[in-house]
């Protein structure tokens, strides 16, 4: 039979990624995708695991379709991804809304979940192995047509202190390079104009298949498609070659916007953590990179209040941001994760990190406000995405802006350019910390 089936994803591209081909297992099956959940038979939720906050908004999702069954609305909730995995049968006897789970071995047997739901009264609890769990296969782009990801590895063998996503998604798994170019060959035909490269670390790409790095061959192997943009997300500070970044400099259509994720620069805390880096060596890392690659813009993401951080401590991370003038930070409290080392660790309590986190991010916005300003009257290069009719201008990123992430440019223009397409801006004034401008 044929079901109606609407899909939900929270958390990650990465996790937006097994939801996109989820879709396609079902289409391919027969089943109607449908944009909401009212009216539906099965709503899905692919739900985020990483952070206790990210399972409470999962819960909260779940409780508003539960009103929808209740309504008779809806029929079954089927829950996927990285809460289901980590929590279990526990999702399932807490919550007796949810009808059944896939954890992130499983997304594969999605079909046979709704089969289960939907004419056996089954209430499935498919967990599959994390390990070997296929990462391949079709997809349905939710994303706007002009960008699309490209996942290129799965898991994680970097096992950081604070971190739950080896028990969720297994160990490092890189796709085979063959299999990446033929997916990335279909979404450059279907007009993909930003191709962004992720992967829990993309830097690792390779190793575990030949003990070599071969992120700088297949990035050099995607820039010969049609793509105008090539972005890369997330690269691990100490896996980063010479060869990675000569390639990076050398390739126009590879940005020069990466997303380096240091998390802190304390060498105490680093090394606690089970980082790899030192406060020095991402200095230096840092250094090279700006030296090499013109007009480079760097991201990453920082913890407040991780175990072995006082006061001191803190403040040798602001006074590094200010150093350093990243231009994109995440900072995030500090978030003791059941099953993780340091949990069990002495840290500041969860006021207080939140407070240090603040502080944080008044720092960087300092570094963003100057940002701004210093780039005023240069001309970029903009990928139009839409009019907003409240700013009363036209929206867009350059490459200094990844998409859901980094926020908008907003420009006005005598003539309506088409969302997807390139347009030239000159940057003229800032509204509410994001840049303005007119097409030239």
């Amino acid at each position: 039979m044929s079901y109606k089936i609407s899909f939900t994803s929270l958390g990650c591209a990465k996790n937006q990624v097994n939801c996109e081909q989820m879709m396609a297992l079902v289409q391919a099956a027969g089943h109607e995708i449908v944009p909401a959940p009212a009216g539906a038979d099965v709503a899905v939720v692919n739900t985020c695991g990483f952070l206790a906050s990210a399972c409470e908004e999962a819960i909260g999702h779940v409780l508003e379709l539960a009103e929808l069954k209740r309504a008779g609305t809806l029929q079954k909730i089927l829950v996927t991804g990285c809460m289901a995995q980590r929590y279990q049968a526990d999702v399932l006897e807490e919550l007796p809304e949810i009808d059944g789970i896939l954890g992130t071995g499983s997304y594969g047997d999605i079909v046979q979940a709704v089969a289960g739901l939907m004419e056996e009264g089954l209430r499935p609890c498919r967990l599959g192995n994390i390990h070997t769990a296929p990462q391949n296969g079709p997809r349905i782009l939710s994303t706007p047509p002009w960008y699309a990801y490209l996942r290129i590895a799965e898991g994680c063998d970097n096992h950081c202190a604070y971190c739950v996503i080896p028990s969720l998604r297994g160990k490092y798994r890189s796709r085979p390079m063959g299999e990446l170019l033929d997916e990335a060959a279909e979404l450059s035909s279907a007009g993909v104009k930003e191709l962004l490269v992720i992967a829990q670390d993309i830097t690792r790409y390779g190793t575990d298949l030949n003990g070599e790095h071969q992120l700088a061959a297949l990035l050099r192997e995607l820039a010969k498609l049609d793509f105008h943009w090539i972005r890369l997300h997330y690269l691990y500070p100490d896996e980063i070659t010479e060869e990675l970044i000569d390639t990076i400099a050398a390739e126009p259509k590879i940005l020069p916007y990466l997303d380096i994720p240091i998390q802190h620069c304390n060498d105490g805390i680093l090394k606690a953590m089970n980082r790899r880096d030192t406060k020095e060596s991402i200095r230096a890392l840092f250094r090279t990179l700006r030296q090499r690659i013109p007009g480079l813009v760097l991201r990453t993401s920082l913890i407040a209040g991780l175990p072995g951080e006082g006061e001191a401590e803190f403040e040798e991370l602001c006074a590094f941001l200010r150093e350093q003038k990243i231009e994109r930070a995440g900072v995030f409290p500090f978030s003791p994760e059941e099953g993780t080392r340091a949990a069990r660790m002495e840290h500041a309590d969860s006021e207080e990190a939140a407070r240090r986190a603040e502080l944080a991010v008044d720092v960087q916005s300092d570094i963003i406000d100057a940002y701004n300003e210093s780039v005023l009257g240069e001309e970029r290069e903009i990928l139009c995405e839409g009019f907003d009719s409240q700013a009363q201008m036209f929206y867009g990123r350059s490459y200094a802006e990844s998409p859901e992430i980094d926020g908008r440019i907003y420009f006005t223009a005598e003539e309506e350019p088409e969302p997807g397409g390139f347009v030239t801006v000159r940057f003229t004034g800032v509204m509410d910390g994001e840049l303005t401008g007119e097409r030239v």
